[in-house]
């Protein structure tokens, strides 16, 4: 089993250490708070009842700050730590390179540090002062000086200060417990629960009578006095301080199992929260160079799995192809481009001085010809609704990659290499498009003209007049053949563009959207790395401190596991 005082050791070392990190007790920590989990003994009273005298006479210096009215503005964590021989000192964890020798200088260093963050007023702090003594004169042993309890504020105090000292003093108990079994005796089977202490009297304090000198006069007085001399062995500073180590120690031992499960799970929390913020990043070009290439392979994943319908988003891709463009085609101008009036003014331009003879060929194919150029607005149109679905999939894959939210630089070159990848996908969408457009312009379907039926032959009118050659009838079968034609080419556009446009943009994007930024930083420097991988110093922060939780806690456990189990 561990030694008497080990276990109370290893208590203030992880407090100490809780404190550094602002895990300081008095409802400080939070939620899972590792110095709230760690048993202490507080000591509480209203004010001027003693306490100050309770604890130098445990300790037998005389080093607290004395006065009238509140004097104990802040929580005093002190911690004995008993030594085999040599001088007696105090250190501080604010000033850990200076060993006091002189503890009247220890008054001094509690009364300027407790100004130093309530100022010289009659103000309140849940800030705790941690003091350490090392002494052979003391035994292990955790206390809590707690500012005394009072009744009404006095002139420079907040009206609150009643009831701020109560809520700080019970901060410190244990939560769903009480001494009436204890003070009762039903709890600890003690013959005599109380423990009798004989501090100075004032005048003794006048007089500077040390604390040696008040312990022997303590005990005299118990083992001389009739009434109290056959309990002289258990009353006493002496006894009060060993009873409450072997206290101590007993409610460490039994809060183990707890204080472990509580590491346990809080070191989950923090790893996982560290896996979410991201590990800290090796100072060398190749480690550098791998964490930048694993963020973009995040991010490449996180923009695939929006194309391929993991996530949101890569629909409205397939809304362009089956809602925008049928719309855009249904609205083109064939209506009027082909009415009978503008086919009589372009078949009449196209015959010129020559009227046609059967069939006004050139003027079919102007007709055409202007025709099919309507639809390359419609082309161009979905290449860029298609670009900018992309461009959106690409701002809202970087907002979804976790692991770029550290890296707002980098954040900032994938999203314009991106970006630039996609506009050379545009133009090249773009140009297929116009070139499928152009490519029905440049041969047309002759098939499909054969297979028109033919005019009926009709007997010829002798009172039409021969100059008329363009007839209603015959206007109006031209514009008929044109427009069927133009609806077969629309139909087959309909099903091309969608597939020029996946092919140049859509497939691009999932194969190569990033590739010529992988050549770019391949080829960058350690410094330039370092400038793409500049962190968040909010995020840094955060980080810094979750690590040095996380490393408190597994020294922690690791100490625990050391010692308790001896």
């Amino acid at each position: 089993m561990a030694t008497m005082g080990s276990l109370i050791g290893l208590v203030n070392r992880i407090q100490r250490a809780c404190t550094v990190l602002g895990d300081h007790g008095g409802g400080a920590g939070g939620e899972g708070s590792l110095w709230e989990a760690l048993p202490s003994v507080a000591v509480v009273g209203g004010q001027s009842s003693g306490k100050s005298s309770v604890l130098e006479s445990i300790v037998g210096r005389d080093f607290l700050p004395r006065g009238s009215g509140i004097v104990t503005r802040r929580p005093l964590v002190l911690q004995l730590h008993k030594t085999d021989g040599g001088h007696e000192y105090a250190e501080f964890l604010h000033a850990p390179r200076k060993r006091f020798t002189d503890f009247a200088a220890v008054r001094k260093e509690i009364a300027d540090e407790t100004d130093r963050i309530t100022g010289k007023t009659k103000a309140i702090s849940n800030v705790p002062i941690h003091l350490s003594i090392y002494s052979p004169h003391v035994v292990n042993l955790t206390l809590i000086d707690l500012p005394g309890l009072t009744k009404v504020a006095v002139e420079g105090q907040a009206e609150s200060i009643v009831q701020d000292i109560e809520n700080m003093v019970r901060s410190y108990v244990d939560k769903g417990t009480n001494a009436v079994d204890v003070l009762e005796g039903r709890q600890y089977r003690l013959q005599h629960p109380w423990v009798g202490i004989v501090n100075r009297s004032q005048a003794d304090i006048n007089k500077n009578v040390d604390m040696l000198s008040a312990r022997r006069k303590e005990k005299e007085y118990f083992e001389s006095s009739p009434e109290y001399g056959h309990l002289a062995h258990k009353m006493g500073a002496e006894y009060l301080a060993k009873l409450l180590s072997q206290h101590l120690e007993a409610v460490i031992r039994a809060k183990i199992p707890s204080i472990i499960a509580m590491i346990n799970k809080t070191n989950d929390e923090i790893e996982a929260q560290l896996d979410k913020l991201g590990r800290p990043i090796g100072g060398d070009a190749g480690a550098q160079l791998y964490t930048i290439l694993d963020m973009c392979r995040a991010f490449d994943r996180v923009f695939k799995e929006h194309l391929d319908g993991g996530r949101p988003g890569g629909d409205r891709i397939y809304g362009v192809f089956d809602n925008q463009l049928p719309a855009a085609l249904k609205k083109l101008p064939f209506d009027r481009h082909l009415s009978m009036q503008n086919v009589r003014k372009v078949i009449s331009e196209a015959d010129g001085y020559q009227p046609h003879l059967i069939a006004p060929e050139q003027g079919y194919r102007r007709l055409i010809d202007s025709s099919l150029s309507y639809f390359k607005g419609p082309a161009e149109a979905s290449v860029d609704a298609v670009h900018l679905v992309l461009k959106e999939l690409v701002r809202r894959s970087i907002a979804a990659t976790e692991e770029l939210k550290r890296f707002p630089t980098l954040q900032s070159d994938i999203a314009a290499a991106a970006n630039e990848s996609l506009e050379r996908f545009r133009e090249d969408g773009r140009k297929t498009v116009l070139r499928l457009v152009e490519m029905e312009a440049s041969y047309l379907t002759v098939e499909f003209f054969r297979k028109l039926p033919t005019e009926p032959e009709k007997a010829a009118d002798k009172n039409t007049p021969v100059s008329d050659r363009y007839q209603d009838n015959h206007l109006r079968r031209i514009g008929s053949n044109v427009s069927s034609y133009i609806n077969m080419v629309c139909e087959t556009l309909r099903n091309t563009i969608p597939k020029a446009i996946v092919h140049c943009q859509v497939k691009e994007a999932k194969r190569n959207l990033l590739n010529r930024f992988y050549a770019h930083v391949g080829s960058k420097e350690k410094k330039q790395l370092s400038a793409m991988l500049d962190e968040d110093p909010a995020l840094m922060e955060k980080r810094d401190a979750l690590v040095k939780r996380l490393e408190l806690y597994k020294s922690a456990r690791n100490e625990i596991d050391s010692v308790a189990w001896k």
